[in-house]
């Protein structure tokens, strides 16, 4: 426990020491992976704790960013008061639009959630009266702190690790274990006697507060909005950074979104057909990853540990960075009441042929004789 401790303070002192350590581009690239992680994050909180994977999240944090952008750059208000009504705007946006979505499961969920990301782009682009259609909204100034690049950094860093607290607070909570419970087995949470479509909808509300927080992050740092910003192909790369990072884990959707950012920037310049590489990394990863990068490596620690893969201290003190192997039900609450958790441990060949012998001959009919008859 007390490596991963060191671990979490070196990233934060190698994330405070960025700026110091590289140029401008690097910084604002650095910038993108926090807001882009967020959103992310604020994805697998469905898709990966819940299980239904959200096709349109692109389009609530462009609520977000569209309604402070408009508050901000054309009604003049304080930066304080445009956000927070762009929070409260997005998370009632995300209630109705979990209402529709939450009583489906599978390729239903998807496509509602498709279908309500594109109404969201569809009337950036027509309301050409407040959003500017796809000329966008302009001139969305950033606090007077955070003018200057290492200042909005620093900002991005702050929001995103208080945002990440957060979120393993959630998810580490009875709430989150309900969470990991219904994408185990919804029909057995609703035996228990738990009210399913509630925690869909809380999950979903959670989850949109969180991508409306990614998306002020975004329209600050771009000074700007545009649907362009919040189209299918928007929500579908952060489900790609979910499923590159590692699904039920909080940590892999960060690492998902640094290798998708840095092969969007900086490969790019290099190779003219960057997105072939980012499907042949994609293709790697389903095919030899399937749990993610985070998966892949939780593997290899084992692997080098020679330990069994049971939750331990150790791995307990991991799940908290969001080291967590989706694959193992013992942290969820499926292995309270799952019949596996309560399985004996299988003996040795030898010793389970000695106990089933003796079992066997304890089981056979005793054969009574007749007594000799008396002379």
């Amino acid at each position: 426990m007390a490596l991963v401790y060191v671990i979490v303070v070196a990233a934060l002192l190698l994330a405070l020491a960025i700026p110091y350590l590289t140029t401008s581009y690097y910084v604002a690239i650095a910038t993108q992976v926090l807001y882009f992680g967020l959103l992310a994050m604020s994805i697998d909180l469905l898709g990966g704790y819940l299980g239904l994977m959200p096709l349109g999240h692109a389009g609530i944090m462009g609520v977000a960013a569209y309604v402070m952008g408009y508050l901000v750059s054309k009604s003049h208000w304080a930066w304080p008061s445009a956000v927070a009504i762009a929070l409260v705007t997005t998370l009632l946006v995300s209630l109705v639009f979990g209402l529709l979505a939450v009583r489906t499961t599978g390729i239903f969920f998807v496509m509602i959630t498709m279908a309500e990301g594109m109404l969201v782009w569809g009337l950036a682009y027509r309301w050409s009266s407040v959003t500017g259609a796809e000329n966008g909204i302009r001139g969305v100034a950033r606090p007077d702190f955070a003018t200057l690049y290492w200042q909005y950094y620093y900002l991005a860093l702050g929001v995103f690790v208080a945002c990440a607290v957060l979120l393993t607070l959630v998810v580490r909570s009875p709430f989150g274990l309900v969470l990991k419970g219904i994408r185990e087995s919804e029909s057995r949470m609703r035996t228990l006697g738990y009210n399913v479509t509630l925690h869909k909808l809380l999950a979903f509300a959670v989850s949109g507060l969180f991508a409306a927080i990614a998306g002020v992050l975004y329209a600050w740092y771009n000074q700007f909005i545009s649907p362009s910003a919040i189209n299918i192909t928007a929500s579908t790369e952060g489900i790609l950074m979910v499923v590159l990072g590692g699904p039920g884990t909080l940590l892999g959707p960060v690492l998902g979104a640094g290798v998708i950012v840095f092969v969007k920037n900086i490969l790019s310049v290099y190779v003219t057909r960057w997105p072939s590489i980012m499907g042949l990394i994609f293709i790697v990863v389903v095919l030899f990853a399937q749990d993610g990068i985070l998966g892949a490596l939780r593997r290899a620690r084992l692997r080098f540990t020679r330990s069994e893969p049971v939750q331990t201290q150790g791995d307990a003190a991991w799940d908290a960075l969001g080291l967590e192997n989706t694959s193992s039900r013992s942290s969820s609450v499926w292995a309270c009441w799952s019949p596996r958790a309560h399985r004996p441990a299988r003996l040795a060949p030898r010793r389970n042929r000695q106990v089933r012998s003796k079992l066997a001959s304890s089981r056979r009919p005793r054969v009574l004789r007749r007594p000799a008859a008396m002379t």
